[in-house]
This record gives C-alpha cells, sequence and structure tokens, in this order.
C-alpha cells in the first residue's frame, strides 16, 4: 500500500508513500508507506532468502493514544502471556505502525512483536507459500485480493475469527473460508505533480485515454505487475477499463492500450519505492516525471505541514484511473505462537491500531469505529466508483495476463 506513501498495499501496495500502498501496496508499494520507527522491533530482512525462492516462482506469484485493549488480548485463563513470548510478523516493505500504538499491544499482553519485512506483497506471498507449514513468522500481512487466492490454495493460513470483527465493514471481508482479516483498503490511481503541470501550462490528465495522448508522452511511470502490487494493481485497472482479460492472444484491447503507453514513452520500476521515490518529480525524490501509479491516498503524504493552510496537497490523484485494493493479514500455518497470534491479528483491527493506519500507511482503516486524521480526510481524493475485478477472475488468469504484458515489455 501498499507503502504508500503515501500509499500501500499493496504493493499494496500498496504501495508507502503516498500510496495504499504500500502499493499495494505491498511494495512499499503501497504507497505509499513508511518505515517503523519503533527501535525495539527486531527487523530481520530477508532479501537473500527472498531473492532465492522468488527465483523459484512465477512472475505472477510474485506499503494512539491511551485507548484500552480489548480482552480478547487475553490468554483463554484470563491473563496475559508469559514473559518472553514474541509473536513474529510478516509483512511487506511498506508496513508501518507507530511506536506508541505497538508499546499498547506489548503492555496489554506481554507480547513483543518482531517483524519480519519480506519485500514487495507479491514477493513476500510467494515466499509463504514456499514455506507453508513451515512458516518464516506467525502473522502474515500484507496479502490482498490479487494474491488471496494463491494464499489460500497453497493452504498457507489457519482458520481464525477475530475478536472486533463485527466493526469491520462486511464489503472488505474476503471469500476465503475465514483464514484471512482485512486490515486496511486503499485505491491505486495515476497521481499528478500538480506544480509540474501547472509550471508547463499542460492540462492534468482525466482518465486512461489521455495517458496515450502525445501531449503526455514520457511523463508516466508505472511499476512492473510481477513483482509490484501497485503495479499488478494498475494492470488490473486498465483490464478492467480497457476489457479483454478473455482474449489469450495479442489482440486483447488492454493489450493494445499497453502497447500505446508504450509508444507514449511510459517508464517501467520494479517496485512502488523506485517509481515513488525516485522517478516521480512530485515527491522527495524530484524525479523527471510527474505521473506516477501510487494511491488515491498519497497527496497526505506530501503534505509537509498540515498546520499551514492551503488548499490542496503538491500531488494529486486521476480518479478514474483507481482500481481497489484491500490488505488482510492471517495466521500462518504452523505458527508456534497460536495465541499471541490471535491476539495481534485482534489488535490489527481494534481502534488504537486502525487509527494508526492512514498517517502510518496512507490508507483507509476498515473498522467504522476508527476516527480518520484531518489531514487525510481533507487531502485524500474520494473514489466512489473505483475499477475492480471479480477475485476469481484474477486467481485464474492473472499468471497469463502478467505473461501477456511481459511480452510486450521483456
Amino acid at each position: 500500500m501498499p507503502s504508500p506513501a503515501p500509499r500501500p498495499a499493496s504493493t499494496a501496495g500498496p504501495v508507502p508513500a503516498p500510496g495504499p500502498a504500500a502499493g499495494p501496496a505491498a511494495d512499499p508499494d503501497p504507497t505509499r508507506r513508511r518505515r517503523p520507527r519503533r527501535a525495539a522491533v527486531v527487523v530481520a530482512l530477508l532479501t537473500t532468502l527472498v531473492m532465492v525462492l522468488a527465483a523459484c516462482s512465477s512472475p505472477a506469484d510474485d506499503d494512539a493514544g491511551d485507548a484500552e485493549v480489548g480482552p480478547a488480548l487475553s490468554t483463554p485463563e484470563g491473563g496475559v502471556f508469559p514473559d518472553g513470548t514474541t509473536v513474529r510478523l510478516l509483512a511487506h516493505d511498506s508496513f508501518a505502525v507507530s511506536e506508541e500504538v505497538l508499546d499498547q499491544f506489548t503492555q496489554s499482553t506481554n507480547v513483543e512483536v518482531e517483524l519480519v519485512l519480506g519485500g514487495d506483497a507479491v514477493t513476500l506471498v510467494n515466499q509463504a507459500v514456499l514455506t507453508a507449514g513451515n512458516p518464516q513468522g506467525d502473522v502474515l500481512f500484507g496479502v490482498d485480493g490479487n494474491t488471496l487466492t494463491r494464499a489460500v490454495e497453497a493452504d498457507i493460513f489457519e482458520s481464525y475469527e477475530p475478536e472486533g470483527l463485527a466493526d469491520i465493514d462486511p464489503a472488505f471481508t474476503a471469500d476465503a473460508g475465514g483464514v484471512v482479516t482485512p486490515v486496511d483498503y486503499g485505491d491505486v490511481c495515476v497521481n499528478y505533480d500538480r506544480t509540474w503541470f501547472e509550471d508547463e501550462g499542460l492540462a492534468l490528465p482525466t482518465g486512461f485515454e489521455d495517458l496515450v495522448d502525445p501531449a503526455y508522452r514520457d511523463l508516466l511511470v508505472v511499476q512492473d505487475p510481477s513483482s509490484s502490487s501497485p503495479g499488478l494493481a494498475f494492470l488490473l485497472g486498465t483490464i478492467a477499463e480497457m476489457g479483454g482479460g478473455d482474449v489469450t492472444g495479442d489482440d486483447a484491447p488492454w493489450l493494445d492500450y499497453w502497447r500505446q503507453l508504450q509508444d507514449n514513452g511510459v517508464q517501467v520500476a520494479d517496485s512502488w519505492s523506485t517509481a515513488y521515490y525516485t522517478d516521480f518529480s512530485g515527491s522527495e525524490g524530484q524525479g523527471p516525471r510527474p505521473l506516477v501509479v501510487s494511491y488515491a491516498s498519497s497527496p497526505p503524504a506530501e503534505v509537509t505541514d498540515p498546520s499551514i493552510p492551503v488548499d490542496e496537497a503538491p500531488t494529486g490523484t486521476v480518479v478514474d484511473t483507481c482500481y481497489r485494493q484491500v490488505e488482510y493479514a492471517g495466521i500462518l500455518r504452523g505458527t508456534t505462537e497460536r495465541g499471541a497470534a490471535e491476539a495481534l491479528i485482534d489488535f490489527m483491527i481494534s481502534v488504537p491500531f486502525q487509527e494508526d493506519v492512514p498517517e502510518q500507511m496512507y490508507v483507509y482503516p476498515v473498522n467504522d469505529e476508527a476516527a480518520l486524521p484531518e489531514v487525510f480526510e481533507t487531502f485524500t481524493a474520494e473514489v466512489s466508483d473505483p475499477l475492480t475485478v471479480p477475485p476469481a477472475e484474477v486467481a485464474a488468469n492473472t499468471e497469463r495476463w502478467v505473461q501477456q504484458w511481459a511480452g510486450i515489455f521483456r
């Protein structure tokens, strides 16, 4: 989400920068996202392992306050967990949580959280699939609607119905046999650098068609859908918009659209972070391209001082390009800390954690009781009609779609 930056999930995406995510996403996709600041958290980068495992995978497998924590954080006997209890949370690189909020969990349960970052969301799921039954952690966060079916089919999760699920909008609940819990959602969209367009006197793009107009040549950077959750979400958005997802040949309308993007100079980055922070001109990277795939919730992250009155964020969102992405958490099959893992899932959908989500990962909470920060409400674009592709179609066709896409770009 994505981290998105101003994800977030996915990719996650995102993600995260100004991104769900994430990117997503996701890939510090998501959008959209910042790395956790909690010093006590043990961050174990599994880069080498991930690279080895990813090499064995197909491309398609590839972002507080003092509120009380509910009774679900107690053991069945009613007490806290024994001293020294640690729960390992596998997450994509865009995952972030504030130190204060994580402290609440530890103080309430006696459980320390070991955070294990596993790269992009797609790579993270690949890794979990290849280690099913002998997991590298106890809880996995960052699987989204685009990777969920593969994760479920690989039987990487154990069933669990968390405390507080009644506070979650059923629209976010996945039809996955009760093995995952929704944690956040975001919309993967094209973001623009408002100042760049004002200086150049060029009208802002309004949808997919503008992106292939010669007036916008060499302005857009996207993410590789085989390695980035937001990148995959954007690919799915083009399929939803252009059609032809059932066409196995080279004449699918959505493939023709990507050829037009290629002819118009689209740049493909390997991750949300590279696209947003290095290639995009509207964030800290000050790159050369004023259009990037990120999240609808990325713009608040670019408002560096929300105490100064402004009418709009430095970046904006092309809402007609937005694709909805939900991120989930699940207990990994084979966990040795089942009780602590349940407590962590409960905590991730509780109000303290959910209210921390927007400004940490720049995606939306799924708990209806969680309040949004003012800067988030003010500068986030409302996406009333996001693009979607049915999960069953995504599960059945994603690998082929990515291969078709790779036939153009590789």
